[in-house]
């Protein structure tokens, strides 16, 4: 395993990180998993605003690579979630900066988690998810369940992880489970747009709303009540906000820092 399976690059306060095995459809590997965390990471210490994750070739991701998983011999699948693939779901949880993800192709198993883990999910419309989990006898992970159980709902959720179907751009949409759809050969100028969008806004604010979003999906109205408040009291002691109202006050656009 080399560094290329994971490329990535850092411009105009935007990391743009592709997953690069596309003689494989960007499967993944332990190594592969550890190497895109190691990414994010970069990215919030090199300074970047925002986030792009997509897949290099016709795919996103199909998921685990299953036949480098039995070169390696018998593998405790709990062990490979706990080492792998969950310290991935939880750094892009907690990344204190917003994620687009483009959706390029078919993303299954394991993909899906990653995919679903960004804040502003694009898709291609030829594209498809697929939780594949069900045909191999194992269930979802690297978020999976939480993220389309939390987006779509019980029922579709259920149909989705037990029949193991494909649910391509359209419906994937309808159900809750990305923001927008649009013509393949536009995927990453529309992706790029956003990105670059969330990159010029007040970088501190966006990372509390995604903690703040996160914790409203699971708290009481009080609790929530109470994490609005903690964070506005964050936001308000930034240059950012204090560009924010000036900005306001002067009639112009703001220029806001990250800071």
């Amino acid at each position: 395993m080399t560094d290329d399976t994971v490329l990535y690059d850092l411009n105009n306060g935007v990391a743009t990180i592709r997953l690069n095995r596309p003689d494989r459809l960007n499967a993944v590997t332990f190594d592969m998993l550890d190497l895109i965390r190691a990414s994010l990471l970069r990215a919030v210490n090199e300074g970047a605003r925002a986030v792009l994750l997509t897949g290099e070739g016709r795919a996103f991701c199909s998921g685990a690579d299953l036949a480098g998983r039995m070169d390696r011999g018998p593998v405790d699948p709990a062990e490979s979630l706990e080492f792998h693939y969950n310290p991935l779901a939880e750094t892009l949880s907690k990344l204190p900066i917003p994620v687009v993800t483009a959706i390029n192709g078919p993303v299954a198993g394991a993909g899906v988690g990653i995919a679903l883990g960004g804040d502003i999910v694009v898709m291609a419309k030829s594209a498809y998810l697929l939780l594949a989990f069900s045909n191999i006898g194992l269930v979802p992970d690297c978020g999976a369940t939480w993220l389309v159980a939390k987006s779509a709902g019980r029922a579709k959720a259920l149909e989705m992880a037990l029949l193991g179907e494909k649910m391509f751009a359209d419906d994937a949409k309808d159900a809750g489970l990305v923001a927008r759809v649009v013509e393949d050969d536009s995927l990453m100028a529309e992706a790029g747009k956003l990105a670059a969008t969330l990159a010029a806004k007040p970088t501190i604010a966006l990372g509390l709303i995604r903690a703040q979003i996160k914790a409203a999906l699971n708290n009481t109205l009080s609790e929530t009540l109470s994490v609005e408040a903690a964070h506005q009291r964050v936001a308000g002691k930034t240059e950012d906000f204090r560009e924010g109202v000036m900005a306001f006050l002067g009639k112009r656009a703001p220029e806001f820092k990250g800071k």
